[in-house]
């Protein structure tokens, strides 16, 4: 049976994809062509609009086909109409369209940086465009050792991809483990955290760097599946007995924002430091759940 309620799932998924992607694409063509910036932001909110259909649809046809099996705490204190930069541990594939669920219209629209190479992914980077996800540029250490004038240019790129998010409430967030976790990477990072990989800071500093004038919040995320984090098919299928969701809102230091991660050391430092702290919080709370499911 839960194989047949995969099916259903990934259908109406498709389907919802293939009915509200054309109808953005369009909207993209005319937001990219109109000259007046405050009917392009109209446009933006319009586009918006579009996105949560598919994010509602998405969400309801697995709870309605599985029930809810998110057990969520912390959503006290959130407004719809502020700035927020969300982290998160990052364990499945499930992770993006359980955020995408519990935030619904709670928090701004959830936007992810891209690479700046995905802009030319067919129709997805045009969508991804369309709703102001912000494509940043990322050079190599061994790429900037052979120009070193491009030093700080990717920062410069950010900057700007952010200029348009000083007008309106946006929410940014960023796995900071920079990909999911295993066990094996796990031990091949020699991490002194128990359920977590080492933070990166490096898109953190670049968005606090970008908009610490706006970003007064850090809306930290703990997730907790159980038995174990499930694969996109399992997620589908609900084969997977919960998942709490643990949301914590964190006053993001003075000190932190408005710097250059490019060329200011400390500011690094000082930022690597306060991920480590929060890191450290958040491998206990894991530990804690995982002690009392033994």
């Amino acid at each position: 049976m839960s194989t047949i309620k995969g099916f259903i799932i990934l259908i109406v998924v498709i389907f919802n994809t293939l009915f509200w992607v054309p109808i953005l694409v369009l909207f993209s063509v005319v937001k990219f062509i109109l000259p007046v910036a405050l009917l392009r932001k109209k446009l933006s909110q319009f586009l918006v609009w579009i996105a949560y259909n598919w994010i509602w649809l998405n969400s309801n046809i697995h709870s309605l086909l599985h029930g809810n099996k998110i057990a969520l705490s912390g959503m006290n204190d959130l407004d719809k109409n502020d700035w927020y930069l969300v982290i998160s541990n990052h364990r499945a594939a499930a992770d993006i369209p359980i955020l995408q669920n519990i935030f619904y219209k709670k928090i701004p629209f959830l936007k992810f940086f891209l690479k700046k190479e995905l802009i030319y992914v067919p129709f997805l980077g045009v969508a991804w465009w369309a709703l102001d996800f912000p494509f940043m540029r990322r050079f190599s250490a061994a790429y900037l050792a052979k120009n070193p004038h491009m030093k700080g240019k990717d920062l410069e790129v950010t900057k700007k991809a952010c200029e348009k998010f000083k007008d309106y409430p946006i929410s940014v967030i960023n796995f900071i483990e920079g990909t999911r976790f295993t066990q094996q990477k796990h031990d091949k990072q020699h991490s002194k955290f128990k359920h977590l990989l080492k933070p990166k800071s490096g898109g953190i500093g670049f968005v606090l760097g970008s908009m610490g004038a706006q970003i007064k919040y850090l809306i930290q995320v703990s997730l907790n599946y159980a038995p174990k984090a499930p694969s996109a098919w399992e997620y589908l299928c609900g084969d997977y007995q919960s998942v709490e969701v643990i949301v914590e809102k964190i006053k993001i230091p003075e000190e932190l924002k408005n710097k250059n991660y490019i060329t200011d050391a400390e500011f690094r430092k000082n930022l690597q430091n306060w991920l480590n702290q929060l890191w450290e919080k958040q491998d206990q709370r894991l530990e804690e759940r995982h002690t009392a499911h033994e």
